[in-house]
Order: structure tokens, then C-alpha cells, then sequence
């Protein structure tokens, strides 16, 4: 009589491992879809930045203007 691949536990052990793994698979998958169709936020993250800047009054308002229109999405 063969006790399985654990010994005798019976098998049970190597059915959950292999639920386990493809939990952790397919997981991994939708996280990885999920974060690609994310749009960044860099963008934004720069726009915040240069109001920073000239809200402490270290570039006017000229540049401000001409930075900002560098940072469009083309």
C-alpha cells in the first residue's frame, strides 16, 4: 500500500499545497494586471511641485506657466 508523497499522512497535505499555490499564482497575476492598468501619478505629483515652488515664491509666474506646459501629456 503506498502512503503518499508526505508519508503517512494520508495525501491531504499535497492537494492543499497545490490550492495554495495556484491561490498564490493567480494572485500574483491579477496584482500585476491590476497595477498596469493603473494610471501613474507622477503627473500630478509634479504639477503639486512646481505650485510648491511658487507658493514659497521661487519661480514666478512666467515660469510656472512654461514649466507647467512641459509637463503636458502628449
Amino acid at each position: 500500500m503506498m502512503w503518499g508523497y508526505w508519508g503517512g499522512t494520508g495525501g491531504w497535505l499535497g492537494p492543499i499545497l497545490m490550492v495554495l499555490f495556484w491561490v498564490l499564482v493567480i494572485g500574483g497575476i491579477v496584482a500585476l494586471v491590476r497595477s498596469y492598468g493603473r494610471p501613474h501619478a507622477e503627473p500630478d505629483r509634479a504639477q503639486e511641485i512646481l505650485r510648491e515652488r511658487y507658493a514659497r515664491g521661487e519661480i514666478s509666474r512666467q515660469e510656472l506657466e512654461d514649466l507647467q506646459s512641459g509637463l503636458t501629456i502628449k
